[in-house]
């Protein structure tokens, strides 16, 4: 497995801030990714099935994992 790259960690450190106002994190992802809040959910959710990623930040991963899950199951 590949180490994290800056932008994976930017990513999972992103999505581990708290969010106050509507519209902030989509405006956050655009000024300090500089990608689009749709890309930003791709590599969020690949970093998901990351092993790399759950070593990095095991309670952010098993959290987001526990919610894709239940979200699936009520599909």
């Amino acid at each position: 497995m590949a180490a994290l790259t800056e932008r994976d960690r930017a990513v999972l450190a992103l999505e581990a801030r708290p969010w106050r106002t509507a519209g902030a994190k989509e405006r956050a992802i655009r000024a300090e990714l500089d990608i689009s809040a749709t890309r930003y959910y791709q590599l969020l959710n690949a970093l998901l099935d990351n092993p790399e990623a759950l070593a990095a930040d095991p309670v952010l991963v098993n959290r987001l994992r526990r919610i894709r899950e239940r979200r699936r199951a009520e599909r």
